[in-house]
C-alpha cells in the first residue's frame, strides 16, 4: 500500500514578510539605546540591523553610532526594549497588503502553512495572535525555539517537522539573506520578497522565485516549486 504524501508547506518569516514591523522595531530600540545616550536610528539603519534577534539589533545599533557596548549593560537593555515592545503591542505593526487572501488561498488548496523567524517567542507568539495570524499555522518557531536560528538550516528543518511536513515538499517565503541561505542549505526551495528589510537587492540573493507583493504568491506558484524540488531530489 502506497502511503499519501504530505501536503506541501508553506514556510513563512515574519518581520518583512508576514508583517510589516519596521515603525515599532525602531521605536522600542530608540527607546532602549536612548538610555544609554545614543542618537535614535531611522527607517534606513533598519535593515542593517534587523534579522537575529533584539540582542544582536541593540549590539548593531551600538556599533552603528560606534560606541562602545559593555557586556553588562546588554541584558539589562534588551530587557527595556522587550518590556517596551510588548506593551506597545502591536502597535503600528500591521500584516502586508494582501497576505491574509494569500493565506486563505493557500489553505483553500491544501498547502499547509508554518512560521520560522529569528523573533524571540516572547514577542513573535503574542504578536501574531494579537493580528490574527497565528490560527493559519501548524507550527511556529522561533529564535529561541531550538539552540539553533536560520541561517542554520535545521531551522528550516525543525519547522518542517513540527508542522507534519516533508522537506521535499516545503518552500521557504522570506525577505532577507538568512531566510534565502537557510533554506538553500536545508535543500528547500525559497521565494524571496523585495517588500521586507533586506539590505541587498532580493535579487541578488538568488532565490528561486522573487515576487512583488503577494498577488503574485498563488498556490499554482507553490506547486510548481515542490514539483520541481521533487524532480531535483
Amino acid at each position: 500500500m502506497t502511503s499519501r504524501p504530505l501536503s506541501p508547506l508553506a514556510i513563512f518569516d515574519l518581520d518583512g514578510t508576514l508583517v510589516d514591523t519596521a515603525a515599532d522595531l525602531v521605536s522600542s530600540l530608540n527607546h532602549t539605546i536612548a538610555a544609554a545616550g545614543l542618537a535614535p536610528v531611522t527607517y534606513d539603519d533598519l535593515t542593517h540591523l534587523v534579522g537575529q534577534g533584539a540582542r544582536v539589533m541593540i549590539k548593531r545599533a551600538f556599533a552603528l553610532r560606534e560606541t562602545e557596548l559593555p557586556e553588562a549593560d546588554i541584558e539589562p537593555l534588551y530587557e527595556r526594549f522587550i518590556t517596551h515592545y510588548r506593551a506597545e503591542m502591536p502597535g503600528e505593526s500591521r500584516p502586508y497588503p494582501g497576505i491574509v487572501e494569500t493565506l486563505d488561498a493557500l489553505s483553500q488548496a491544501g498547502i499547509a502553512l508554518a512560521v520560522c523567524t529569528n523573533k524571540t517567542e516572547i514577542l513573535a507568539l503574542p504578536l501574531l495572535e494579537k493580528l490574527g495570524l497565528s490560527r493559519y499555522f501548524a507550527a511556529i518557531t522561533c529564535g529561541d525555539t531550538f539552540e539553533f536560528r536560520k541561517p542554520d538550516a535545521r531551522h528550516i528543518l525543525g519547522t518542517i517537522e513540527k508542522a507534519g511536513g516533508d522537506p521535499q515538499r516545503s518552500i521557504m517565503v522570506g525577505d532577507s539573506i538568512n531566510d534565502i541561505l537557510a533554506a538553500r542549505r536545508a535543500a528547500v526551495p525559497s521565494i524571496g520578497v523585495t517588500f521586507g528589510y533586506s539590505d541587498v537587492p532580493m535579487v541578488e540573493l538568488e532565490p528561486d522565485v522573487v515576487i512583488d507583493d503577494f498577488t503574485e504568491l498563488t498556490p499554482a506558484l507553490f506547486e510548481e516549486l515542490v514539483a520541481k524540488g521533487e524532480a531535483a531530489a
